[in-house]
């Protein structure tokens, strides 16, 4: 017995009502609940071709199969079944007619009736653009899904500029001079004699030289070397979107006939 977990089940797709050998008896119409328990009682099936007829088909011994209804009722008495205005309920009497062409004791006892599952359908409303019936043309609509894809904006990451100090070895060659003491030696002439006889003809003495030299000296000074700055480019790339879609087929239900050559 189909339960109330169920309607979610065959709402969410275009299901048929197979029977038990697995003959198509038609596609999911309309579902109908108990006034008392709420419990699916009936399921109309659109039959003929396009789906130009309804009947109503008890779910007491139904079983669901994915988003399809199996029915242990054969094609023909699906079809004979009495013919009930689908006005969205089922009256105690109309209820007791169908209970009785599908020999079921099931039948209610004057009082209760039966109403559609308002809100779980299985994508057909009663009148509407892609069924046929008493307030359409006799043709059918075939809708589809067609997917669009745009671009939205959206914070991806930041970035900042962040100053910090590092140090490393630098080697620079300067060139450094000192002085050395060279002895020299000059013999006396008539040049220098004056000078060699200014003094004590013998005597001790001291004569001292200075000597100089070179060393690094080494200066640090911060000067500016460049300007960082952060800036933006719009990168475009392709990217493939991959979704879903649905689109309805149309086909008839039962024989065409063949045509005269």
């Amino acid at each position: 017995m189909i339960t109330q977990e169920n309607l979610n089940d065959l709402a969410a797709g275009r299901g048929n009502v197979y029977t038990n050998d697995g003959s198509k008896l038609g596609s999911i119409g309309q579902l109908y609940v108990d006034d008392e328990t709420g419990q699916p009682s009936w399921v109309t099936v659109n039959t003929g071709l396009f789906g130009t007829s309804e009947s109503f088909v008890p779910l007491q011994a139904a079983s669901v199969d994915g988003n399809d209804v199996r029915v242990p009722y054969s094609k023909d008495l699906v079809k004979d079944a009495p013919k009930v205005e689908k006005d969205g309920h089922l009256s105690p009497e109309e209820e007791d007619r169908l209970y009785r062409h599908y020999s079921l004791n099931g039948g209610s006892d004057g009082t209760r009736g039966v109403d559609y599952a308002s809100g779980t359908t299985t994508g057909r409303e009663d009148v509407g653009h892609d069924t046929s019936g008493p307030t359409t043309d006799e043709a059918m609509t075939r809708s589809e899904e067609q997917l669009r894809v745009g671009t939205e904006s959206r914070e991806a990451g930041r970035v900042r500029l962040r100053k910090f100090v590092v140090s490393e070895n630098v080697s620079q060659t300067v060139p450094v001079s000192h002085e050395e003491v060279r002895l020299e030696r000059e013999p006396i002439t008539d040049a220098n004699r004056g000078a060699a006889m200014a003094g004590p003809a013998i005597s001790e003495e001291e004569h001292e030289v200075v000597l100089h030299e070179e060393r690094p000296v080494v200066e640090k000074e911060a000067v500016p070397v460049e300007r960082v700055r952060l800036d933006k480019e719009t990168v475009t790339e392709q990217h493939t979107v991959n979704e879903e879609v649905r689109k309805e087929q149309i086909e008839p239900d039962g024989d065409l006939g063949r045509g005269r050559h």
